[in-house]
């Protein structure tokens, strides 16, 4: 018997506002989409929050036994500048401001999307499709809609038209907004004169003489829209139906409005059965913007190479802090809140490292079955990792109480608790061990404080060759030493 049969899940579904219990359309199979990144800059930390949620709900459910397809898209093309049906594809752009091609903009960006996850020890998606890699079946899926009368062309651009969906079907159920309701765009957008009207989205956008990204289709020399780039693969891997569609809160509207419409649209179905969303990661109490300067890559926190946060921290520690808030919530990333997380993983780490040591005896003083189940019953209460964290740490507890001789644990009881705690610690939140946890960047960090100190004592004996020669190596390979009135410092250039 599989965990999953004795473990119903409920999920909130953002389609009806309410925790229902998860009932997959095939028993034992999981098909789950995620809205990838936009590989035309670093991966934001607010999409990192919001895949390592779903990272955490793809381990959860192969833990349970679930055979699990897993597809998450790399958008390589189509996504435009104000996410809507103007300006200059995302890609395009960057790569004609650093006068590159635009595969080489993709390729530069998925491969530090993928450094960064793997770095914070994700597990790889079942399948990775890219947008372009997909041209055939979008071009397909429009023909479908246009054959069922839900979209129109001009001028070589494809539109869906909303107002006729609208007749016969529901556009805004998901974000529970009213066509009616829904405020016009009316600044002077490209292409807005060729909609029926403003609501109605791209399928298919003409390109223009300039624009370097573009496919033949039966309209025009041109690229697909956004929207339609989602519903083509999630659709192609999962099928017409399937389990879960997951993504950041930001994407409610309209981009996952626009994947129901295009999925009835074409095949008369909605698409998805769960729809999860995961909240936004603010910093200092504030919106992540580039504009106010209120910002911190992924990189700068785990090389400490910022002046956000007072140090470093180790992969696992972020993953931790991640944990301790629902996905459903705002998270605000603060450095006291980090450093409160070091601490509190750091604790569990040598729980699980005295957890090996503890002797079993004859009988326990502790109920380990209630308390495995009270792990499972938080995760499958909406994959609540806070709560099952709690429970991680009363744990902890019995843990120190045994090796003080205050509490005592059977064998078999042993067993349990060793096998529960491995299982949610690090299969389940991803967590590693405290020898792994050990960031690059404290090992970097310990090492040039040794070259520091040795240049002190350079300097300190006159032997400013040497002292030079440390620091101008050090500079070779991208390591700036800054002397100060408080000491030496560096950075990571």
């Amino acid at each position: 018997m599989q965990l999953y049969q004795t473990n119903p899940i409920k999920i909130y579904n953002s389609l009806t506002g309410q925790k229902e219990v998860f009932k997959p359309i095939n028993e034992g199979h999981v098909g789950m989409y995620v809205c990838g990144p936009t590989v035309y800059s670093n991966v934001h930390l607010g999409n990192v929050r919001t895949f390592m949620s779903f990272d955490m709900v793809f381990r959860y459910l192969k833990h349970l036994g679930y055979k699990v397809r897993y597809v998450r898209n790399i958008t390589d093309a189509g996504h435009l500048e104000n996410d809507e049906d103007a300006g200059e594809d995302k890609v395009a752009k960057k790569a004609r401001l650093e006068q590159i091609e635009p595969m080489e903009v993709v390729q530069r960006y998925t491969v530090d999307f993928h450094n960064i996850l793997n770095t914070l020890n994700f597990l790889p998606p079942s399948i990775e499709p890219t947008a372009t890699g997909h041209i055939i079946e979008q071009i397909e899926l429009i023909s479908k809609i246009m054959d069922n009368g839900f979209a129109y062309e001009v001028n070589g651009s494809v539109y869906f038209d909303v107002h006729k969906f609208n007749e016969s079907n529901e556009y805004g159920k998901l974000s529970k907004r009213k066509l009616e309701d829904l405020i016009h765009n009316t600044r002077a957008l490209d292409g807005q004169s060729d909609k029926k009207n403003p609501q109605d989205f791209a399928l298919w956008k003409k390109a223009e003489p300039q624009h370097i990204m573009r496919w033949p289709s039966p309209w025009s020399d041109g690229f697909p829209g956004w929207h339609l780039e989602c519903t083509a693969m999630s659709t192609k891997y999962l099928g017409e139906q399937f389990d879960i569609h997951g993504g950041g809160m930001d994407l409610k509207f309209p981009h996952h409005e626009c994947e129901i419409a295009q999925n009835e649209a074409a095949k008369g179905v909605s698409p998805v059965n769960y729809w999860m969303h995961a909240n936004m990661l603010e910093m200092n109490g504030q919106r992540m913007s580039k504009s106010t300067g209120n910002i911190i890559n992924p990189n700068e926190l785990l090389s400490g190479n910022n002046d956000k946060m007072s140090k470093a921290y180790a992969p696992s520690v972020i993953r931790f802090f991640m944990a301790q808030s629902s996905y459903r919530s705002v998270l605000d990333l603060t450095d006291d809140g980090l450093l409160a997380s070091e601490k509190g993983f750091y604790r569990l780490m040598d729980g699980m490292e005295l957890l090996n040591k503890i002797q079993s005896s004859d009988s326990s003083t502790i109920n380990v079955t209630s308390w495995k189940q009270k792990c499972y019953d938080a995760m499958n209460d909406d994959f609540n990792s806070p709560i099952l964290i709690a429970h991680l740490f009363e744990a902890v507890k019995y843990i120190n109480q045994i090796k003080e001789g205050a509490a005592s644990i059977s064998s078999e009881d042993l067993e349990v608790l060793k096998t529960t705690m491995y299982a949610f610690v690090y299969d389940v939140l991803g967590l590693e061990s405290t020898a792994k946890a050990s960031s690059g960047s404290d090992r970097l960090a310990g090492a040039v404080d040794v070259l520091i100190k040795l240049r002190q004592e350079a300097r300190a004996n006159k032997d400013f060759a040497l002292s030079d020669k440390i620091r101008d190596e050090l500079a070779e390979v991208g390591i700036v030493l800054k002397d100060g009135k408080d000491g030496t410092t560096f950075s990571v250039n």
